[in-house]
């Protein structure tokens, strides 16, 4: 029985933890930051309790066949301490996380043969440490090479829609057009139904924009109908739901910006494209959390 490590145990490495067990096929290793005495994952066919071994120290985490990073992309330092311990026989590595650079993240720690980018889509909701909602299917996208359809391979008789696709990358900036856009909620404090307002979807369209140019300069096949989509998407989400950059300014921890809105303006500097629009949004979210009480 293969046994898979999942670095990571919040939303995502939690709905994750929960299909692999559905599959009956494989052995889980948790790595977490605390003990972990029990995690139930309430998904759309049931709730699911995971049955897992749990590590909260590298020193103790045995050789695994898979590693799977679903831990915020600022993590990646803390996530690699787990590698040299759990790759004892050279397992690939799966990078589940926000943003266009999973390879480039995790390059200072192990060779880039051996990630594996995944881009994920998946609603879910930490309600506490111990319980998650999964709100919706998970989406997983792989590269469609050896180690990507091996990846997938994984969730095969799982509820996941779990597919390989033949331009990763494109997927990824696809996601951060997307993305992009939760960065105003987040500044203004407010659920998404903000975004329905015809002034601040102009706003949001700026932003997509701009990182279509941007991911375009990085090889991304973006079309011009992505700005419709993502606004469209925004419109006729929950207008009570808050995205993931939100929910974490508001319990006052670190946020994804710089792998989110901040990626695109690093990138667009290196290709001499205009941001003003995310660099804006960057400049003016980095200052309120600065002077905030409960920046970290």
């Amino acid at each position: 029985m293969p046994r898979i490590a999942i670095i990571g145990a919040g939303a995502i490495g939690s709905v994750i933890a929960a299909l692999l067990q559905q599959s009956g096929r494989h052995e889980l290793i948790l790595c977490t930051r605390r003990p972990l005495p029990e995690l139930l994952v309430d998904t759309p066919d049931g709730p699911v309790r995971i049955h897992a071994e749990v590590h909260t120290d590298p020193a103790t985490a045995p050789a695994v066949d898979w590693v799977l990073v679903v831990t915020k992309a600022y993590d990646a330092a803390s996530s690699a301490l787990w590698f040299p311990p759990l790759r004892a026989t050279g397992a690939p590595i799966a990078v589940l996380q926000n943003g266009v650079e999973h390879r480039e993240r995790f390059a200072p720690y192990a060779p880039l043969d051996a990630i594996v980018p995944v881009v994920v889509d998946c609603p879910a909701e930490r309600k506490s440490p111990e319980h998650v909602i999964q709100r919706g299917i998970m989406h997983l996208k792989a590269p469609s090479d050896p180690l990507g359809s091996a990846f997938i391979a994984l969730f095969a008789g799982t509820p996941a829609d779990a597919v390989t696709v033949p331009d990763i990358n494109t997927v990824a900036w696809r996601k951060l057009c997307h993305n992009a856009v939760g960065v105003l909620p987040t500044l203004l404090l407010q659920p998404q139904g903000v975004m329905r307002g015809e002034a601040l979807s102009d706003v949001a369209r700026q932003l997509i924009r701009e990182c279509i140019a941007v991911g375009r300069a990085q090889g991304a096949a973006l079309d011009d109908s992505i700005v419709e989509a993502v606004i469209d998407a925004y419109h006729s989400s929950a207008p009570d739901g808050i995205n993931s950059l939100h929910a974490d300014r508001l319990a006052g921890r670190p946020m994804e910006l710089d792998a989110r809105n901040g990626a695109i303006v690093r990138m667009g500097k290196a290709h001499g494209i205009p941001t003003p629009g995310n660099s804006m949004a960057v400049a003016i979210l980095e200052a309120m959390v600065n002077a905030s009480p409960k920046a970290s």
